[in-house]
């Protein structure tokens, strides 16, 4: 069990409590659920699978393997996800939402035939995007086989930093939480600051357009 001088709670004690009932497969299962659901911090859950194995609950090499199967897990459902959606189906999403127009939607998806395969490895080491990034993989068809490829080698070296730190930092594993936080939030800094650009700069594109942007 976890020490009295580390204290848990909310869904850190459950990650725990996970691990220590069923052993390694414990962390691939929390790790793909924090794939599905991104508010769950794998910031506080890689750095505890990481000390629970230097505490020999399981190996170090167990924590590694099953904290990236974990990840592809996640990776593969919302993948599938984005494929059931598909294009037309978003376009149809996009006529209907305020401020969005249908070419936004064909933009997108032509910058992300382009770049997807980097922007899924190099999302795999983003808060957030490391979940959300599958989607539109799976809308785009990328080839699936890649997509794992890329899944699997972000995945490892992001779950690997902060498992590696969980384990040889023991007790102190909690020390990992303050950097990653900052990422985090500057990673969440930037999607607001584009958000807010994209609706400032449509919304003068309508106004400028007048009535006859509604048509569109």
């Amino acid at each position: 069990m976890i020490t009295e001088t580390t204290e848990l709670s909310g869904f850190a004690q459950w990650a725990v409590d996970v691990m220590e009932a069923i052993g390694a497969p414990g962390v691939g299962l929390v790790i793909a659920a924090e794939n599905l659901f991104p508010p769950i911090p794998s910031e506080i859950v890689l750095p505890l699978a990481g000390f629970t194995a230097s505490r020999g609950d399981f190996t170090l090499a167990e924590a590694l393997i099953w904290s990236t199967v974990g990840a592809l897990v996640g990776a593969f459902v919302l993948y599938g996800l984005g494929a059931l959606l598909g294009l037309e189906r978003l376009r149809r999403i996009a006529r209907r939402l305020p401020l969005v127009e249908v070419a936004d939607v064909d933009k997108t998806t032509e910058w992300f035939k382009r770049h997807g395969p980097k922007t899924v490895f190099f999302g795999r080491m983003l808060p957030i995007f490391r979940s959300l990034i599958s989607i539109p993989a799976g809308i785009t068809r990328l080839n699936l086989l890649l997509f794992a490829a890329l899944t699997f080698a972000g995945s490892a070296i992001w779950n690997a930093a902060l498992v590696l730190a969980g384990y040889f930092l023991g007790e102190n594993w909690d020390l990992v939480e303050p950097y990653a936080d900052v990422l985090q939030y500057v990673v969440l800094g930037a999607v607001v600051v584009v958000i807010v650009a994209f609706v400032v700069i449509r919304v003068r594109k309508r106004l400028r357009e007048g009535p006859e942007a509604d048509a569109h």
